[in-house]
């Protein structure tokens, strides 16, 4: 029973899983970071713009069925915005950062050339 109870702590402490717990309460406290940044910003914009405030309360209804219609644009406006932010914010600059150097110093399609060039009119003079 020991030792199972000393892989369950390993597993527990393992980076993997503590780097997931932290992205997971950072990715929450993000998401309503943003999501209070579309109702309380966002949303009164589009109310100025479109003379309502508050486009939760946007229904139709068919038969007797109600259609929120504005608790999905406010949820897709908070998705898309979500997006963007993880895009712009997150994904971009890992990428420039987690750019290998070889990747920045190899020479570029035209750079050969060059160089055959150059090398063609040194021997020249």
């Amino acid at each position: 029973m020991g030792k199972i109870i000393k892989e369950f702590k390993e597993f527990l402490m393992q980076g993997s899983l503590i780097t997931l717990a932290i992205a997971f309460v950072m990715g929450g406290a993000f998401a309503a970071l943003l999501t209070s940044f579309v109702s309380d910003i966002v949303t009164p914009i589009i109310g100025a713009i479109f003379g309502k405030s508050d486009v939760n309360g946007l229904t139709f209804s068919i038969h007797n069925s109600l259609f929120q219609y504005g608790s999905f644009i406010t949820a897709l406006i908070t998705f898309v915005s979500i997006a963007g932010a993880v895009f712009f914010f997150i994904v971009k600059p890992y990428e420039r950062f987690a750019k290998k150097p070889e990747e920045d110093a190899g020479p570029r399609d035209e750079e050969p050339r060059h160089q055959e060039l150059l090398a063609a009119l040194k021997s020249r003079s």
